[in-house]
């Protein structure tokens, strides 16, 4: 197996998406602390200590070699050059990946989650050649929910009490898009 040539960085209208640096540690702080965002995903909420020893990891994740392997990046906004959150792009198997998103809560509602996942969809449809991108997100979570309708991906399943999450069992909605309903999304856009 080799893996995946991924380009780095990926610029969208208002947002560079890029690998990690030691020096987002403090914007990155600004959100893995707050309650609100890290509600629905699946760390903690981080003290400076905590964030600093994710984002160790996170340096890590720039490309995607193996299945199972997560592509991390730092979602920056152009204007100002601060990380307002992080994309994800998860090599599942073969042809098959899997999108996530997390940002700060001062910068949701704004359209930034939807460029950034969309620009993940590319890279994994367009650049990787994936047949089917899936997501996955926790019931409650109705603004990811609405994102992921948004961006064309079908909810095929709704998971009753199907992860513990967070110290309860919990239900997650599943989505997937395949490579032709991408195609046939951006030949109209």
């Amino acid at each position: 197996m080799s893996g995946l040539d991924v380009v780095l960085p990926i610029g969208t209208e208002r947002l560079l998406l890029r690998p990690h640096r030691m020096d987002d540690l403090d914007d990155l702080v600004a959100f893995h602390s707050d309650p609100d965002v890290v509600r629905y995903v699946p760390w903690p909420v981080r003290d400076r200590a905590a964030t600093e020893e994710a984002l160790q990891v996170k340096l890590t994740q720039t490309e995607l070699v193996a299945h199972g392997q997560w592509l991390v990046l730092a979602v920056e906004l152009r204007s100002t050059g601060t990380v307002i959150g992080e994309v994800l792009l998860k090599w599942a198997s073969d042809g098959q990946g899997e999108v996530g998103f997390a940002l700060g809560r001062e910068h949701q509602g704004h359209g930034y989650a939807a460029e950034a996942a969309t620009a993940m969809l590319r890279l994994g449809f367009d650049d990787l050649g994936f047949h089917r991108i899936t997501a996955v997100c926790i019931e409650d979570n109705t603004p990811s929910a609405r994102l992921l309708a948004r961006l064309g991906m079908r909810q095929e399943a709704r998971l009753v009490d199907n992860v513990h999450f967070k110290g309860a069992w919990t239900t997650q909605l599943a989505f997937a898009m395949l490579e032709d309903e991408w195609r046939s999304r951006t030949a109209t856009t």
